[in-house]
């Protein structure tokens, strides 16, 4: 039986970190970042682009759950909404898996601190701080098992998500 992780959270919360912990500690482990199907200039989000970024994240989550070599799939991405989640599920071929889906969460002093490090390195732009801020709340009505990180670092957010399947 495979392990399909699918793991939230707000930007800047810690998702590709974490997963990055879980993917090396985790056996024949392969790990996707949804925002990687993202990188692209100029950023253009449309229709057409959001239709293909799902598919592209679906192909290639598909083609992990496949191959033989992996016993472990970790993705990540900003997944606010449950039919978001819901979504990219019913495109999966769970047939011998297991899903995991996780948000990662925090409270509001954790995530400035987090983003305002950013900012302040050029990693990100000022306005993402108000963007993440406000879709903060969404993931409180999601259908996933939360894991607040706001007093712990990410390995120990990895190592929860671990123990936790």
């Amino acid at each position: 039986m495979k392990n399909v992780f699918l793991i939230g959270g707000t930007m800047g919360v810690g998702k590709t970190t974490t997963c990055q912990i879980i993917k090396n500690k985790l056996n024949n482990c392969a790990f996707l970042d949804g925002d990687w199907c993202w990188d692209m200039h100029p950023f253009q989000v449309t229709d057409e682009t959001k239709q293909m970024v799902v598919e592209n994240i679906c192909f290639l989550l598909n083609n992990f759950i496949k191959c033989s070599a992996y016993e472990n799939i970790v993705f990540c991405w900003v997944m606010h909404e449950q039919s978001i989640i819901d979504d990219i599920i019913s495109r999966l071929d769970t047939t011998n898996c297991k899903t995991h889906s996780i948000s990662l969460v925090c409270d509001k002093q954790a995530l400035f601190s987090h983003l305002k490090k950013d900012v302040d390195a050029g990693i990100r732009t000022e306005d993402i701080i108000r963007r993440s801020m406000d879709r903060m709340p969404l993931y409180e009505n999601l259908s996933t098992h939360k894991v607040d990180v706001s007093k712990i670092n990410a390995e120990q957010a990895a190592n929860i998500i671990i123990q936790s399947c």
